[in-house]
């Protein structure tokens, strides 16, 4: 016998949860309940990561391991009145409203809707154009590990600290780990892109054999990618406390600089987390605090005369970018003549 709807208040609005017996996790026995009270257990952090940002939900409505897709806009039928969205632009210049959490009952909302994974743009509603988050992706390579992440990251460290900024750590939830920076919303995405970039070049020369910026994965080798990409418009990370879609359950999780180098990502998962929140409190409870001033990266990106680096293929072309062709096609092509 299916399990019957309740209707449980989340921050003062009704919100109904369906089927709350239904398995998302078969692995580990979680259903739908505990991944609705999960987010509602660390509550305040996710909506540090969320609040009033536009954000795409990854959707599981049969669990982990059923049909899954990513949705961008949120319907016209059949949604609570109070829900909030923003109007963003995609590279491709469609438009489209996607639900900007103002508060814990929007992320009950998506839990009830089967999202697992929160995906927000760095970008507050009201400045859709101008993100306010600066994005480190630190994404181990086939021969490398999150140890190696790590050790980058403490390379991340070191050059935000003379660039006189403060980094944010958290695990991804897989193998990588993600170092987010608050920065003042008066740059476009474009700007805030090529200041990661910059940001990346300096971290690889000084970590040549272990980090890289490499876009094409033939020349990355055993190193750890820093993926200035994730800065490009519609580009997002499972932001932290997000649950992860793989078996075990596991969490992007804030940690501090200090714990980074002694934890495993599957220290945190959605029975782990909760307990840790309550016990420690959140991390990244200080990261809106401040916002950083990108200006000296822009300096370093303009007198590097490397340029710009190739953006997602599915992107248009942007002005003064890299011919977008893998190198050893462009090699061979060289090779048999032609242009």
């Amino acid at each position: 016998m299916a399990s019957k709807a309740e209707e449980i208040e989340v921050a003062g609005r009704a919100v109904r949860l369906t089927s709350p017996d239904k398995v998302y996790f078969p692995d580990r026995g979680f259903t739908k309940r505990d991944v609705f009270e999960y987010y509602l257990a660390v509550g305040d952090g996710m909506l540090r990561a969320l609040r009033d940002r536009p954000t795409t939900l990854q959707r599981f409505p049969d669990g982990i391991g059923g049909e899954t897709f990513f949705q961008k806009r949120v319907p016209t039928r059949g949604v609570p009145l109070w829900i909030q969205t923003a109007k963003i632009t995609f590279p491709s210049g469609r438009p489209a409203d996607e639900l900007c959490p103002a508060d814990l009952a929007h992320v009950a909302w998506a839990a009830q809707m089967g999202t697992i994974v929160f995906h927000p743009w760095p970008v507050r509603g009201a400045h859709v154009d101008a993100p306010d988050e600066l994005r480190i992706d630190l994404d181990p390579q086939p021969g490398t590990d999150f140890a190696d992440a790590v050790e980058v990251a403490g390379t991340v460290r070191e050059v935000l600290a003379e660039l006189g900024a403060t980094g944010y750590p958290k695990t991804s939830g897989g193998r990588g780990v993600h170092v987010y920076v608050r920065i003042q919303p008066r740059w476009s995405f474009v700007e805030v892109r090529r200041a990661a970039i910059a940001f990346a070049r300096e971290v690889e020369s000084r970590r040549p054999d272990l980090a890289t910026t490499n876009w094409w994965k033939e020349e990355r080798g055993e190193r750890v990618f820093l993926d200035y990409n994730q800065m490009a418009r519609d580009r997002t990370i499972a932001c932290a406390y997000s649950l992860r879609a793989n078996a075990r359950a596991t969490v992007s999780t804030p940690v501090t600089w200090a714990e980074l180098p002694d934890v495993e990502p599957d220290d945190f998962d959605l029975r782990t987390v909760p307990p840790r929140f309550a016990a420690i409190g959140d991390p990244h409870a200080t990261i809106d605090d401040a916002a950083f001033d990108i200006t000296p990266l822009l300096e370093w990106a303009a007198r590097d005369d490397r340029g710009d680096l190739p953006y997602p293929p599915e992107y248009p072309k942007m002005p003064g970018e890299p011919m977008r062709v893998q190198p050893s096609r462009a090699r061979s092509a060289q090779q048999d003549g032609k242009p």
